[in-house]
């Protein structure tokens, strides 16, 4: 078991480091969303941060945890009060993820900032956004933007390809662990980029071996090879061991009828950057959500396979599954080899 290294003065100085890449700035608001489980070290060091920039900061708690196994949630608490709360910020740092919620679109629109923070002392510091992460985000959603045709393969026997960018899809996302622009979500310690494949697009084969991550609903390496086969934008076939099994059972039991198959679409698809993330954190800390969420999706060269909800396909069952040793290829030119990226303009020093 690992035990925590950080200090709580050693917290307080690293949220003013996020802070100030937050460009959080005298008499801004910034609003704390909390849940009944949030770490109080970590709100009063983010108090604490936030004074030390001149920031007006306050906290709202809202009275029931998020179940981080589904997605897509509503409003974070009942009634207006909440959310005129979160409208009235300039950055909102949520304790919980808001992915794909209805309530992060609304806060985007309206030009906040807003900054996932789920991992553990340790692992903010370890995943702090190093110098020139933001540019190689930047420059890897722009490439991905501009592809029409993905392909991603590996060794193993994955071979998946799928179109993007037919009208009305939404932005590739770009995570490079702040939020500094205005209607920008970010979260710390990421570098990655994802995109939603077009509707029905993505066709061929998935392999997922023994030494891939599973993140969603699960924390724990892959013991026993899985394999998909998706057609049309949906997986229609799962075989393998254990895991397979595993797979299968857990978007079967999120089906809302018997032919439901949204819990078997494809979701969003990407790759890491973060070269503070480290493939091998899964042997240090265990099935430790708090350690693993953030720097599994993120270190660089993984490739992000994923379930469940599309642009306007809203399902409770998720799962993400961080990939190793995987090819891609951006309508046919190589960005990712072998889990080992290939454009020197996405490749960042530790």
């Amino acid at each position: 078991m690992n035990t925590q290294r950080t200090t709580a003065a050693e917290l307080g100085l690293l949220f003013q480091r996020e802070f100030t890449l937050c460009r959080l700035a005298p008499g801004e608001t910034l609003v704390l969303l909390t849940d009944q489980t949030t770490s109080r070290d970590m709100v009063h060091a983010a108090f604490a941060a936030a004074q030390s920039l001149a920031a007006i900061v306050f906290e709202v708690c809202i009275p029931k945890t998020v179940d981080l196994a589904r997605i897509a949630h509503g409003s974070p608490a009942d009634g207006e009060g909440v959310m005129k709360a979160l409208l009235s910020a300039n950055l909102v740092c949520t304790f919980f993820p808001p992915n794909l919620s209805r309530w992060l679109s609304e806060l985007r629109g309206n030009g906040g900032r807003i900054l996932s923070i789920i991992a553990s002392p340790d692992q903010l510091a370890n995943l702090m956004s190093p110098p020139g992460l933001k540019e190689a985000v930047q420059h890897a959603a722009t490439r991905y933007r501009e592809t029409m045709r993905v392909q991603v393969t590996s060794s193993a026997g994955t071979d998946l390809h799928f179109t993007r960018g037919r009208p009305g899809d939404t932005e590739v996302r770009g995570y490079y662990g702040y939020a500094d622009e205005p209607g920008h979500f970010d979260q710390w310690g990421f570098g990655m980029v994802a995109d939603f494949p077009d509707e029905g697009s993505a066709e061929g084969v998935v392999m997922i071996e023994p030494g891939d991550v599973w993140i969603l609903p699960y924390i724990r390496m892959v013991e026993s090879p899985i394999r998909l086969e998706v057609e049309a934008g949906f997986i229609r076939h799962i075989s393998g061991g254990v895991d397979a099994r595993a797979f299968d059972d857990w978007l079967t039991s999120n089906k809302r009828d018997p032919d439901d198959l949204d819990p078997f679409a494809v979701s969003h698809l990407g790759f890491g950057l973060n070269p503070r993330a480290r493939w091998d954190h899964i042997l240090t800390y265990g099935n430790s959500h708090d350690d693993l969420a953030v720097a599994m999706r993120s270190f660089a060269g993984n490739f992000l396979f994923s379930t469940g909800p599309g642009i306007r396909r809203k399902t409770r069952g998720h799962i993400d599954m961080p990939m190793c040793n995987c090819s891609i290829r951006f309508d046919g030119d190589l960005v990712v080899d072998r889990g080992r990226l290939v454009d020197p303009r996405m490749i960042v020093s530790a």
